[in-house]
Formats: structure tokens, C-alpha cells, sequence
């Protein structure tokens, strides 16, 4: 879906974003927040977390100052060994923020590219972090589908749908709460339909302007008895089939700029996607990045768009130079910036990339933008904590782990490193289940594991056992 809004010969162009659910477990799926309670102390074990209270509620003062619009002029700088919880920090204040806030990380060293300049990578990720929310009212109809059905024509015709079939047109019979009402649609819908892999018993919305076509859910008329379910269930649409409904349409100011940049013949995301591929990197140019807010002010204002500022996490923040803290350090003044969120492990003084090595600054970050920073440190975990993480890991991946297990495992994770550790439980799964027997992870298969893939410290010993055979 596109809105215009059009001064002279510019045209900017609002469009909205698909978002896919991800299924793939990552390493901080199991965070939900930040686990804090209504007074804002940190609990124990809350929200995926374990340990590190004093960093989660200081990441907690910071989302409060955020939410209550008094976090001008201020970023926040994550510090402490690796493996503490650092990302994990900044992804609880997104959440906490609100599930759709933009979230947008980064690395230090992302910064440098061949073919555009390292400030304008950093301002087209500022960009990525700050989301605008447009409130639209459409002709829509929604419903639970009773019927869905094809109907074919001679092939000679050539109406084609993508699969083969020469089509005439769709007829779908929709059911809301007051009544049910049957549509009869242009083939060119079957190839949407067919790809949400819409069948009897979902809920859909159509836009009846654009044609565009949501799958909302399943019914929860067909929901099982299971404490689990794969679907996701969703109540029968109220009031009439065919309606006037307000729909929210969610994008970046990034992808906004890059659909004004390569203007496109066509308003589908397939060909603006397909002409990204084709082209070079380019450069945004100011005036552009203007005009997009100055229209999109132009919504806010009306009450039709609301802008929702995210996260820019930059790990590995001693990575940047000179010339980026100074491009941040103008960022973070700008009235339209999202929350910026630092993290290094580098400790004491170090020297400031971009100089000739005798310029130093704590954490090789420069002074000017340390003094904007709110500092937050984390600390290593205990046996403990290392053990309670590991078991919340466990279960992430649905593994089922024995207590020797688990312990060795946290032994493992004191030793090394608590990312060697958790790495151990999907190879230490798949041994176990190669026995045919107990899936359950024993000490024995999280060895056997250990002894297939090495830790950092052990895969240096080996290599300077045999660094004459090496070049």
C-alpha cells in the first residue's frame, strides 16, 4: 500500500512494511525484557534474564527517561566482558519499549564500505532504528473464510494466475459476527491468496482499493485442546463482512528514503525490491532525507502518522573513529534521533581510531562523546547464574538436559566462556539423539561434543603445538 503526498514535481511515498515472524531460535530468543518489578528492582531470574541487576536497572532508569521524553541529548554505553549480557541489555529495551519498536544493531566495523561514505552508512542505520506508524481508514473486507473456490477457463484464454491454470476468477465467501457475504475476485488476487496459503477456516482482511490480501490467524472456532499450539488463533471479525476499518501500516524512515531514492513504475515492494538488486549502493542526498520529514511531519501533525523512535545498538563501539564519533555526537542532538546504545569490552585507556595513535580515551572512545554517555557496566556470571542461563538455553532449544549435565556444562562455561557453553547444547542434542535411546543430554554427550569442537583456548594450544607445520 502507498500513500502520496505530492509538492511540485516531488513526490514522497509512504509504504508499508511486511513483517515476517522468524522461527529460527537466535541467541537471545529467550529474552522477553528486562525482568524488572513495578518499583523498578531487578528480580533474580525475570524476563530470560539471570543476574546483572545493577546493569538491568539502570537499563531500566534509561527506558523510563526515554518514555518520558527526557533522554535529549543522551546515549547510553554498555561496558564489560564479553559474554555478560551486553546485546541481550539493549534488546530488553526495545521490548520494553514496546514489541514494535525498531530495533537496528550494528558493528563497530560495519561502518566502512567501498562505495559510500562511513557517515552516510551510519545515518542510513540511524534512519533503520526510527519507525513511522501511518493510521489509515480503508474499504476492507474481513472475514473468516466459509469458501474458497477457482474457477478455470480454456487455457487459450491465457488468464494465468502463476501456476499454470488459465483462470476467469475467484469466488470467496467470508463470515464476520453479522452476516456472511460472498466476492467474486480477479484472478490476479489468486497468486496473494495462494501465497499466504489462505484456506477454509482462516481469518483474512482484503483492501477493496489496492487488493492487497492479510491472513490475520486461524478461527479460533477450529482451536484445539493443547497447551501449545503452532497457530495462531484469532476471534471472528466483528460487525459486517464489508467495512470501514482504521489500518496500521508500519515502516522506517530508511525505507522510505529508499523508495523516493529509485522511484519505481510499478507501487509493488517485488519491483522495488527486484530495482535494489539491480542498482549500486547509492548515496541518500540531504534534500531528500528533508523532504521525507518534512511530509512525514506533515502527518504527524494531521494525526494520521505517529513516529516511533527505536534502538541503534553499536557493538563493538571501540571499532568506530574519530570522524563517526563526531558524526554520532551531532546525532544524538537532532530532535528526530532514535536511542542510541554503545557496547564495548575494552578496558582503560586505549587509542582513538582515526588518529595517529597518540590520542587516548577510556574505552578508545572519544572523549567528546563519553561525556554524553550514561556508562553501564556488567560483570562476569558465577557457577550459578552460568548453570540457571544455560538451563533457560536449554529449554529455548528444546532440549531436554540431565542436572550432571547442566553442571558440567556451567563448569564448561567458567572455564571458557559462557557462548562456548551454551554453542555445546545443539551438538550435545544431536549426539544424544544419535544413540536411539533417552534423547535427554547426558555428561557424556556434551564430552563427546567437547572433544568435536574446540574452545579458544585449547584451539590455541593445538595450534602452537604445531606452529612449525604452519605458514
Amino acid at each position: 500500500m502507498t500513500t502520496q503526498a505530492t509538492q511540485g514535481n516531488q513526490e514522497i511515498k509512504i509504504m508499508s512494511a511486511i513483517q515476517k515472524e522468524d522461527k529460527r531460535i537466535a541467541p537471545h530468543t529467550h529474552i522477553r525484557g528486562l525482568g524488572l518489578e513495578e518499583s523498578g528492582q531487578a528480580q533474580g531470574i525475570a524476563g530470560g534474564f539471570v543476574g546483572q541487576e545493577q546493569a538491568r536497572e539502570a537499563a531500566g532508569l534509561v527506558v523510563d527517561l526515554v518514555k518520558s521524553r527526557r533522554m535529549a541529548g543522551r546515549a547510553v554505553l554498555l561496558a564489560g566482558p564479553p559474554g555478560t549480557g551486553k546485546t541481550a541489555i539493549a534488546l530488553a529495551m526495545a521490548h520494553e519499549l514496546g514489541s514494535k519498536v525498531p530495533f537496528c544493531p550494528m558493528v563497530g566495523s560495519e561502518v566502512y564500505s567501498a562505495e559510500v561514505k562511513k557517515t552516510e552508512v551510519l545515518m542510513e542505520q540511524v534512519r533503520k532504528a526510527i519507525g513511522v506508524r501511518v493510521k489509515e481508514i480503508k474499504e476492507v473486507y474481513e472475514g473468516e473464510v466459509l469458501e474458497l473456490h477457482v474457477h478455470e477457463a480454456d487455457p487459450a484464454l491465457g488468464l494465468t494466475a502463476g501456476s499454470g491454470k488459465a483462470l476467469t476468477h475467484l469466488t470467496l465467501t467470508l463470515k464476520a459476527l453479522k452476516g456472511t457475504k460472498t466476492l467474486k475476485l480477479d484472478p490476479s488476487i489468486y497468486e496473494p491468496i495462494k501465497k499466504a496459503k489462505i484456506r477454509v477456516g482462516d481469518v483474512i482482511f482484503i483492501e477493496a482499493n489496492s487488493g492487497a490480501v492479510k491472513r490475520l490467524g486461524r478461527s479460533d472456532a477450529f482451536k484445539a485442546e493443547h497447551d501449545l499450539e503452532a497457530e495462531e488463533y484469532v476471534p471472528l471479525p466483528k460487525g459486517d463482512v464489508h467495512k470501514k476499518k482504521e489500518v496500521i501500516q508500519e515502516v522506517t524512515l530508511h525505507d522510505l528514503d529508499m523508495a523516493n531514492a529509485r522511484p519505481q513504475a510499478g507501487n509493488d515492494v517485488v519491483a522495488l525490491v527486484g530495482s535494489m538488486l539491480k542498482q549500486k549502493r547509492s548515496e541518500v542526498t540531504e534534500k531528500l532525507r528533508a523532504e521525507v520529514n518534512r511530509v512525514v511531519n506533515g502527518y504527524i501533525e494531521q494525526g494520521a502518522a505517529e513516529l516511533v523512535p527505536g534502538i541503534l545498538f553499536i557493538d563493538e563501539a571501540h571499532m568506530l573513529d574519530l570522524e563517526s564519533f563526531a558524526f554520532l555526537n551531532r546525532i544524538i542532538e537532532s530532535t528526530i534521533a532514535p536511542v542510541i546504545v554503545l557496547a564495548t569490552n575494552r578496558v582503560g585507556y586505549n587509542s582513538v581510531r582515526g588518529t595517529d595513535g597518540t590520542v587516548q580515551s577510556p574505552h578508545g572512545i572519544s572523549r567528546d562523546l563519553l561525556d554524553r554517555l550514561l556508562i553501564i557496566k556488567t560483570n562476569m556470571y558465577t557457577l550459578d547464574q552460568l548453570s540457571a542461563i544455560l538451563s533457560i538455553r536449554a529449554k529455548t532449544e528444546r532440549t531436554a538436559i540431565a542436572t550432571d549435565a547442566l553442571a558440567c556444562l556451567a563448569q564448561i562455561g567458567l572455564q571458557t566462556s559462557l557462548r562456548y557453553a551454551s554453542q555445546l547444547i545443539g551438538p550435545s542434542s544431536i549426539v544424544a539423539h544419535s544413540r536411539g535411546t533417552d534423547p535427554t543430554v547426558t555428561a557424556q554427550d556434551i564430552n563427546d561434543a567437547r572433544e568435536l569442537f574446540l574452545d579458544t583456548q585449547r584451539s590455541t594450544l593445538v595450534l602452537s603445538q604445531h606452529q612449525d607445520m604452519m605458514m
